[in-house]
C-alpha cells in the first residue's frame, strides 16, 4: 500500500492535501483496494460547506456504497470533472488523477488532528 508522506490521513479512510488556501481530498489506496472497482462517484455538496466529518458525498463500487467523510470543515469548491466520465480513476490512481474535491478549509489547524502516513498505516495493520 501506498500512503504519501505530505497528506494527512483519517480514521474514515480519506485523505487530504492543503494546498495554500485550498486542499485537495481524495480517499487511500487502501479504501479503494477494498470498495473493489468504483463504478460512480456521486458528490452533490458542490459550493456548500461542510462540516468535519459529515457525509459530503457517497461512492459506489459494483458490490457497495460508501458514504464520503470530509475531513475538515471546507467550502467545496469543485468536484473533480473526470470522474464523471472515468470514476475508475479513484482505483487506478486515488492520490493523483483520481481525487475528489477541491475545498477551501474553514479552519486549517483541523488538519492538526488528523493521521500522519505513519499513524494511518498502524490503523490499518500495514
Amino acid at each position: 500500500m501506498n500512503f504519501p508522506k505530505e497528506l494527512k490521513y483519517t480514521s474514515d479512510h480519506e485523505w487530504i492535501l492543503v494546498q495554500g488556501e485550498t486542499a485537495l481530498v481524495g480517499i487511500t489506496d487502501y479504501a479503494q483496494s477494498q470498495l473493489g472497482e468504483v463504478v460512480f462517484v456521486d458528490i452533490p455538496t458542490e459550493g456548500e460547506t461542510v462540516s468535519q466529518a459529515e457525509v459530503f458525498g457517497s461512492i459506489e463500487a459494483v458490490k457497495t456504497v460508501s458514504d464520503l467523510l470530509m475531513p475538515v470543515t471546507g467550502e467545496i469548491l469543485e468536484v473533480n470533472p473526470a470522474l464523471e466520465s472515468h470514476p475508475e480513476l479513484v482505483n487506478q490512481s486515488p492520490y493523483n488523477e483520481g481525487w475528489l474535491i477541491k475545498i477551501r478549509p474553514v479552519d486549517p489547524s483541523e488538519t492538526e488532528s488528523l493521521m500522519s502516513d505513519e499513524a494511518y498505516s498502524e490503523l490499518i495493520g500495514e
